[in-house]
């Protein structure tokens, strides 16, 4: 069952993450979605959906690794 979390608490950032990359490329070709009145508000938007989604994952193996002491010394805890 924990394994069922974990996979849905990596699904739902990386739909995210998706998303932020699907309003940056439509934004390359000139196609405005419905709710972002301008071309660089929806790059914006996409943007920043991008960033939090990939953190999100970044952060979240990185401290599965943590705990397995799997990193480098540069990334252990102090």
């Amino acid at each position: 069952m924990g394994r069922l979390i974990a996979l849905t608490m990596l699904l739902i950032p990386g739909i995210l993450a998706g998303y932020g990359i699907k309003l940056m490329r439509d934004m390359l070709f000139a196609k405005l979605q419905s709710p972002f009145p301008y071309l660089w508000m929806q790059f914006l938007s996409g943007l920043i959906f991008f960033i939090i989604g990939l953190g999100f994952i970044a952060g979240f193996v990185l401290h599965r690794d943590r705990k397995g002491n799997k990193v480098q010394d540069r990334f252990r805890k102090r």
